[in-house]
């Protein structure tokens, strides 16, 4: 996915082979180590090509290949974009110059780390802030006045939190309109579940596979029911939107660390994924129905915003690459 859309920006892209090794078994860890060879030999090749000033990862295993054949030879600013750093995350961190944390709780998982260790916030991308309620909601077709829930399980969905929804769905609508974005593989059953819906309430419920323009479904809501993704941690801040988080539950536990740190703020509820179907109508109702609660979180999620998060990155990577003993490099 990153590859097709760094592409369409046109900027110059360079896959490096690359796999993980973290909890993939016994059969698969001798290629997937003869990947990670492959990596550093092909990174470095890249770094006497291109010989970089200063190298930014994000994380994941795809990025460890090349931080090996660097080193400390050129110097590195590492973003951890989940409260809680992974095991890819943990390694790139013994190379890096800088780390740039989403959150100060993200602080007590680099003690005793050599790096520069910077709060930076989750950077956001700049079309979201052109987003208000009114242009949000006249975006998405729907009636100014009244609650908004937006409900999102990321860019390939979340089954159960579709599902839990559609059930829901006779007990919510009549509280408010629903900004649903399914993902494409539960699409068909969506529609043909919003086909049953009496007409009343079908005129509230506005689902899709998929939204580009993500700022207006944000901008518009005023409650979301979601993953809770690292881009949580920047999103739902930059717009005061409070959150019941539904942390995916087949994974390391990276959604539950950021659901906390929501929850711990008094910006967000959580509910385990099991729970769901027992719990959503009735906490979605409840907090719908109660301004004041919503109000206090509404503020207490924007106090977490750090809209210059972008900026600053890019200011400690500037910083990184002026300093630099890699002369005649590229930028």
């Amino acid at each position: 996915m990153e590859a097709d859309l760094v592409k369409l920006t046109g900027v110059p892209y360079t896959a490096v082979p690359a796999a993980g090794v973290h909890g993939v078994g016994l059969r698969a860890l001798p290629r997937n180590l003869l990947r990670l060879a492959q990596g550093a030999l092909a990174s470095r090749r890249i770094l006497r090509q291109f010989k970089p000033q200063a190298m930014l990862f994000t994380g994941g295993y795809v990025a460890v290949p090349m931080a090996v054949a660097a080193g400390r030879s050129v110097p590195s600013l590492l973003f951890v974009p989940d409260i809680e750093p992974g095991l890819a995350l943990k390694t790139l961190a013994r190379f890096a110059r800088v780390i740039a944390l989403s959150a100060e709780d993200s602080r007590a998982y680099f003690r005793g780390s050599r790096a520069r260790l910077e709060v930076t916030g989750y950077p956001t991308r700049p079309g979201l802030a052109g987003w208000d309620r009114a242009r949000g909601r006249a975006h998405l077709g729907l009636a100014l006045e009244g609650k908004v829930l937006l409900v999102t399980g990321g860019s390939k969905g979340a089954r159960s939190i579709n599902r839990a929804l559609l059930a829901a769905l006779p007990g919510l609508l009549p509280l408010a309109q629903v900004v649903h974005l399914t993902g494409q593989l539960d699409w068909p059953e969506v529609e043909a579940a919003a086909r049953e819906l009496p007409s009343e309430l079908a005129a509230r419920y506005h689902p899709m596979p998929y939204l580009h323009e993500m700022g207006a479904a944000l901008a518009a809501a005023d409650l979301v029911v979601s993953r809770a993704g690292a881009s949580s941690l920047g999103e739902y801040p930059l717009f005061g939107l409070p959150a019941v988080l539904v942390p995916y539950p087949y994974a390391w536990r990276y959604q539950k660390v950021n659901a906390d740190y929501l929850v711990r703020s008094g910006a967000a509820l959580m509910l385990e994924d099991e729970t769901l179907p027992a719990r959503l109508l009735a906490t979605v109702s409840e907090l719908l129905a109660d301004e004041p609660r919503l109000a206090q979180m509404r503020a207490r999620m924007a106090a977490l915003a750090r809209p210059q998060a972008a900026e600053r990155i890019a200011e400690l990577l500037k910083d990184l690459a002026a300093g630099s003993r890699t002369h005649g490099g590229n930028a």
